[in-house]
């Protein structure tokens, strides 16, 4: 692999912390970078992701999508700071009912259809 297909990625995490940075590959894609975020997740953050899906990255503005490579999402000029590419960690973490919520989902579901007249 030549020194050229390489590029060097930090992860700026949701309370400013920063893991990396990593050295990818150009050809690497999304889903593979966040998948290695969700394994080395730093230990007695608030906010854990179980899943890469639970995982959004930020890169100059835009949401990566798991299919693109990370040579698809550097900017153009990148390539003249000679840097580390940083990118944001979101997580949203997959929505799980509560039991208040399913109780009132529940009784509306055994509404009365009764009408009074």
């Amino acid at each position: 692999m030549l020194e050229e297909d390489l590029v060097d990625i930090k992860f700026r995490l949701f309370d400013g912390s920063d893991m990396g940075p990593f050295r990818y590959s150009s050809a690497s894609t999304i889903e593979m970078l966040k998948e290695r975020i969700v394994s080395d997740w730093p230990k007695g953050k608030t906010v854990v992701p179980k899943v890469a899906n639970e995982i959004k990255l930020i890169s100059f503005g835009k949401i990566l999508e798991n299919n693109k490579t990370v040579g698809q999402c550097e900017a153009p000029f990148s390539d003249l700071t000679g840097g580390v590419m940083v990118m944001h960690v979101v997580v949203q973490p997959s929505v799980t009912k509560t039991v208040t919520e399913k109780k009132v989902e529940d009784s509306k579901k055994f509404a009365c259809s009764c009408s009074i007249m």
